[in-house]
C-alpha cells in the first residue's frame, strides 16, 4: 500500500493518472473473438464546437456505460470522431474572411477549402481534446472525420448505390432555403422563434358576383404568387363560391376558389390564400388540385421577374409597397398585431424562406419501412420507451430528403454533367467521358451533401466500410448510442435506415435518450440569457469526477434536469468523505495481511460479528440494485443509491460501529473488521468507478497491489452467500433506536458529552437479542453509559420513552434535564401540534376547499395529519412519563 496525501486534491490527480491510462493504451480495443464486443460510437461533435453542459452530461453517461462494460468482462470500444458540419464551418470561416474584407468569390473554391482543412487542423480536434479533461475512455486511436478519405469514399459509395437503385433523384421541390447563407438548410437547422408581427386581412374580388373573400397573412409581398384561395368543403358560408374565380390584386392573376380540408372554419376568416410556391402546407394542397407553381423570390431574398414591378426590391420593403398599393385599391381591410413562431436559420438568423428548388433528394419510403420494423420487431428499444412515439411518427409521415446544399466545404456530389448532351453520369470517381455521347466536357455539380448523410453512416463508416474489415465483422452492430431528443430524427433514424439498407441489419440494438441540463431555474442554457456554464471551469475547480457526479445526479432517461453548484460543493464533500474514509482505513490497516480473500475461502466466517454481516449484506443488495438500474439506464438511482450506502451506511455507520474493535488489539474480531471494511471499500469503489474514474483509481492502486488498475478489476455480483437478511433487520433496528435517541436529546437540549443510562425492553426475544448485540454501538453512538435489555420495565424512576418497531427505549429524565423545564418545553410543543392537527381538520372538513382543491393538494393534507398526530402521539407518552 502507499500513502494517499492528507488532503485529496484533482489537480494533483486526474491529469497525472488520465495520461497514465493513455500511456498503458487502456482505452484501445483490438478485434478478439474470444470475447464479446461492445462498441459505441460517439455522437460527432462539430469541428467548430466548444465543449458544453450538453456534451458534457452526454459524453459522461457514454463514459459511464463503457467503463461498467469494460468492468463486466466486455470488449469494449467506444468510437471517438467529428463531424465537419458543412454550413457551421462554413459560415464561421467566411465570417474570419469578412475582417480581412474577402468574401467566398473572392478566394474561389480552391482557396477557400485550403482555408477549410487548416481550420480544421487548429479547432477540429479541440472538443475532443477537452473531452479528455471528463475521463473520456475513448481509443483516440481510431479518431475519424467525416471528410477523412476513408469516410469520404463511404459517403460516395452509399450515393452511387442509391442512385443506381432509383432511390436518389434530381427534382423540384419545396425546401428551406437560407437568404443570406443562399443554401438549402435541413429542418434541424431551423430555428422556431417567437415574434411579434401583424396579420394582414386582405380581400380578393370574386370575379362577375360583385363580391369579396377576405384572408389574413403574415406575408403580403407572398400575394404575388398566389395560384387559388381555399375554403372547407364543410363551410356554410362559403360553398357558394366554390368553383369560382378570384382577381390577385397587382398582377391581374385569376385563381380558383378551391374546397380542401386544410382550411380551418374556425380560425380567421376560414378562407386561406394558397402560395404553392411559398409554404409547404400551400405545396401540399397545391398537388391535391394541381396548381401551378409560382416563385417570386431570388436566392438573396429579393423579388425576381415574376413578381412584375416590384422585381430586385428587398422582400420587406416589397411588403410594405404591396401593402400601400392594397390600400389605394380598397383591399386592405386591416391589420393585427400577433406574436407568432418564425422558422430562422440557427447559424445565421436570418428568417427561412421556402422556396421551389431544383435540388438533389433521397426517396424515403422504401427505406423508412425497414426503419420502422426494426422498432417494431424490437430489434431496437428506445429508452425511455415514450420516444418511439417520436420516432415512429416520423417514419409514417416521412417525407423524401432534400440532400444537396449550395456550399463548398462538405462531400461534393458525385454527378457529372455532359456539356454537349446534358446527361447526368454518377459516378465514384471522375469520369473521362460521357457515357451517352462520348463527351470529354464533363462538369461535376457544384452543391456538397447535406451534413446528415455522411453522419448517417457513422456505425459502419467509421469501421472501415464498404470494405469488409475485420472491425466491421466484430464490432458492428453497435450496441447503443447515448443522444439527445432533438436529433432522433435528424440522426438516429438515417443511421438506423442507412445500417438497415447499407450492411443488412441495424446499426444498434439501443438508444438512450438523455435530457439537457437547465440552470438552477429550470431555463435552458443559452448566450442570450447569460446563463451558459463552461465544464472546462467547473473541472479546473472542482475536479472531473465531481462535475461528472453531479452531472449524474437526479437524472432519469430523456428527463431534464437542473443544475446547481450547491450540489457540485455536496459532491465535492463527498469525495473527501471518501478519501478521508481510506486514509482511516489505510492507517488501521498497517501492515496487516488483510487481502481481498473471498468471505469462506481463508476468513473465518464465525469472526464476523453482526455489523459485519450488516455491511457485507447491504453492500450485496446493492451492488444488485445499481447493476440492474445501470442495465435499465436509470443512471440517476445507480448514483444515489451508491451515494447512500458510501455516505450513510458505510462511512457514518459502519466505521463508527467497528472503532472500538479496531482500537481494541485484542479484540479477537478484529481482524474481521479490517478484513471488511478493505473489502466493502474496494467494492464499493468498484461500484463508483464508472461515475467518478479518478478518485477510485487512485484509492484503488493504493490500498491494494493485487490489480493495476480499477479499470480492469471485476465488477461487483450479488452473492447469495453474502445475505444476512436478519442481521440486516437488526442492525437497521439498532440504527434507528440511536437516531431516536440522538434526535430526543438534541430537542431536550442535552449536550453530547452528557451520557446517561439506557433501558430496552421488548417482548420478542429475536428484537431483544439484537439490542445485546449492539451494546457496543448504542453506548458509543447513542452516548450510553450502560444498557440493560429485558422483556419489562422494572424502574419507577421517570423515564422518556423512545418507540421504535418492536421495542421501547427509556431514558432516565433525571439523568438528562430539568424536568420542569422539559414539561413547559413539551406542553408547547404539544399545544402547537393540537393546534396544526384542528387547522388541518378543519381544512379537511371544508366542504368548499375539498371540493375545488386538486386531489394532490388533498392527499398532501392528510399526509400532514397523519404526521401532526404521530408526533402529538409522542409527545404526550413523554409528557406521561415526566407526570410518573
Amino acid at each position: 500500500m502507499k500513502q494517499l496525501d492528507k488532503i485529496y486534491s484533482h489537480l494533483d490527480v486526474e491529469d497525472r493518472i488520465y495520461a497514465g491510462w493513455m500511456e498503458k493504451n487502456y482505452f484501445h480495443a483490438e478485434v478478439d473473438y474470444s470475447r464479446t464486443p461492445y462498441t459505441i460510437v460517439i455522437p460527432p461533435p462539430n469541428i467548430t464546437g466548444q465543449l458544453h453542459m450538453g456534451h458534457a452530461l452526454n459524453n459522461t453517461l457514454q463514459d459511464i456505460i463503457i467503463r461498467y462494460k469494460r468492468m463486466r468482462g466486455y470488449n469494449t470500444l467506444w468510437l471517438p470522431g467529428t463531424d465537419h458540419a458543412s454550413i457551421s464551418t462554413e459560415v464561421r470561416i467566411a465570417d474570419e474572411m469578412a475582417k480581412e474584407g474577402l468574401t467566398k468569390k473572392d478566394i474561389g473554391r480552391e482557396a477557400f477549402l485550403e482555408r477549410a482543412w487548416k481550420w480544421k487542423e487548429v479547432y477540429g480536434g479541440r472538443i475532443l481534446q477537452q473531452l479528455k479533461k471528463f475521463g473520456s475512455s475513448c481509443d483516440w486511436a481510431r479518431e475519424r472525420f467525416t471528410m477523412d478519405k476513408g469516410l469520404s469514399r463511404a459517403v460516395t459509395e452509399v450515393f452511387c448505390r442509391l442512385y443506381d437503385k432509383g432511390w436518389i433523384y434530381r427534382g423540384e421541390k419545396l425546401i428551406n432555403w437560407c437568404p443570406k447563407c443562399r443554401t438549402t438548410i435541413s429542418d434541424a437547422e431551423v430555428n422556431h422563434e417567437d415574434m411579434t408581427a401583424f396579420l394582414y386581412h386582405i380581400k380578393y374580388p370574386i370575379e362577375n358576383t360583385g363580391e369579396y373573400l377576405t384572408f389574413a397573412t403574415t406575408r403580403p409581398e407572398t400575394i404575388l404568387a398566389d395560384t387559388a384561395l381555399a375554403v372547407n368543403p364543410e363551410d356554410e358560408r362559403y360553398k357558394r363560391f366554390v368553383g369560382k374565380t378570384a382577381a390577385v390584386p397587382i398582377v391581374n392573376r385569376v385563381i380558383p376558389v378551391i374546397a380542401d380540408d386544410y382550411c380551418d372554419m374556425k380560425f380567421g376568416t376560414g378562407v386561406v390564400k394558397i402560395t404553392p410556391g411559398h409554404d409547404p402546407n400551400d405545396f401540399l394542397v397545391g398537388e391535391r388540385h394541381n396548381l401551378p407553381i409560382i416563385n417570386v423570390l431570388n436566392d438573396d431574398g429579393t423579388m425576381n421577374e415574376n413578381a412584375g414591378e416590384y422585381a430586385g426590391m428587398d422582400r420587406f420593403e416589397c411588403r410594405e409597397k404591396v401593402l400601400a398599393r392594397l390600400t389605394a385599391l380598397g383591399l386592405f381591410v386591416k391589420k393585427e398585431e400577433l406574436t407568432h413562431s418564425v422558422g430562422v436559420h440557427e447559424r445565421c438568423g436570418e428568417v427561412i424562406e421556402p422556396l421551389i428548388k431544383l435540388q438533389w433528394f433521397v426517396k424515403m419510403d422504401d427505406m423508412a419501412k425497414p426503419a420502422l420494423d426494426a422498432l417494431k420487431t424490437g430489434k431496437l428499444r428506445i429508452i425511455p420507451e415514450r420516444f418511439g412515439k417520436i420516432y415512429s411518427h416520423w417514419l409514417e409521415n416521412i417525407r423524401d430528403w432534400c440532400i444537396s446544399r449550395q456550399l463548398w466545404w462538405g462531400h461534393r456530389i458525385p454527378a457529372y454533367y455532359c456539356a454537349d448532351c446534358g446527361h447526368i453520369e454518377v459516378a465514384r470517381s471522375r469520369p473521362e467521358k460521357c457515357s451517352k455521347c462520348g463527351c470529354l466536357n464533363l462538369t461535376q455539380d457544384e452543391d456538397t451533401l447535406d451534413t446528415w448523410f455522411s453522419s448517417a453512416l457513422w456505425p459502419f463508416s467509421t469501421l472501415g466500410w464498404p470494405d469488409e474489415t475485420e472491425d466491421l465483422k466484430y464490432f458492428y452492430p453497435t450496441n447503443l448510442i447515448v443522444t439527445a431528443q432533438d436529433i432522433i430524427f435528424f440522426w438516429v433514424i438515417r443511421m438506423m435506415f442507412s445500417g438497415i439498407e447499407q450492411m443488412g441489419e441495424v446499426p444498434f440494438h439501443e438508444v438512450f435518450i438523455n435530457g439537457i441540463i437547465r440552470d438552477s431555474q429550470g431555463r435552458k442554457m443559452s448566450k442570450s440569457l447569460g446563463n451558459g456554464i463552461d465544464p472546462l471551469d467547473l473541472i479546473q475547480d472542482y475536479g472531473a469526477d465531481t462535475l461528472r457526479f453531479t452531472l449524474v445526479t437526479g437524472t432519469a432517461p430523456g428527463n431534464d434536469s437542473r443544475f446547481y453548484y450547491e450540489r457540485m460543493d455536496a459532491n465535492r464533500t463527498f469525495l473527501n468523505k471518501i478519501w478521508n474514509a481510506t486514509r482511516f482505513v489505510m492507517m488501521n490497516l498497517g501492515d496487516a495481511t488483510t487481502g481481498q480473500t473471498p468471505v469462506g475461502n481463508g476468513l473465518d466466517r464465525s469472526a464476523l460479528t453482526q455489523e459485519d454481516k450488516w455491511i457485507l449484506s447491504r453492500l450485496n443488495t446493492v451492488t444488485a440494485e445499481v447493476t440492474q438500474n445501470i442495465e435499465d439506464y436509470e443512471i440517476g438511482l445507480a448514483v444515489q443509491k451508491i451515494y447512500d450506502f458510501i455516505w450513510s451506511e458505510y462511512c457514518d455507520w459502519y466505521i463508527e460501529m467497528v472503532k472500538p474493535r479496531l482500537y481494541n488489539p485484542g479484540d479477537a474480531t478484529r481482524g474481521a473488521a479490517l478484513w471488511t471494511l478493505k473489502h466493502a471499500l474496494i467494492t464499493a469503489l468498484k461500484l463508483l468507478h464508472p461515475f467518478m474514474p479518478f478518485i477510485t483509481e487512485e484509492i484503488f492502486t493504493s490500498i491494494q497491489n493485487d490489480e493495476e488498475t480499477i479499470m480492469f478489476s471485476k465488477w461487483p455480483e450479488y452473492d447469495e452467500g453474502l445475505n444476512f437478511p436478519a442481521e440486516e433487520r437488526a442492525v437497521s433496528l439498532v440504527r434507528d433506536a440511536i437516531r431516536g435517541i440522538r434526535n430526543l436529546r438534541l430537542e431536550m437540549g442535552v449536550h453530547p458529552t452528557k451520557k446517561s443510562r439506557l433501558r430496552v425492553v421488548s417482548e420478542d426475544a429475536d428484537i431483544r437479542a439484537a439490542f445485546e448485540n449492539g451494546v457496543p454501538y448504542l453506548k458509543s453512538l447513542g452516548f450510553a453509559s450502560e444498557v440493560a435489555v429485558s422483556d419489562k420495565i422494572d424502574s419507577g424512576e421517570q423515564n422518556v420513552p423512545i418507540v421504535v418497531q418492536g421495542a421501547t427505549l427509556y431514558l432516565p429524565f433525571a439523568e438528562l434535564v430539568d424536568a420542569e423545564k422539559e414539561r413547559e418545553r413539551l406542553t408547547a410543543e404539544r399545544d402547537k401540534l393540537l393546534s396544526e392537527v384542528a387547522r388541518v381538520d378543519g381544512k379537511l372538513a371544508n366542504q368548499g376547499f375539498v371540493s375545488k382543491a386538486p386531489a394532490s393538494l388533498i392527499d398532501e393534507e392528510k399526509r400532514k395529519r397523519v404526521k401532526y398526530a404521530d408526533m402529538l402521539q409522542n409527545v404526550e407518552k413523554q409528557l406521561e412519563a415526566l407526570s410518573v
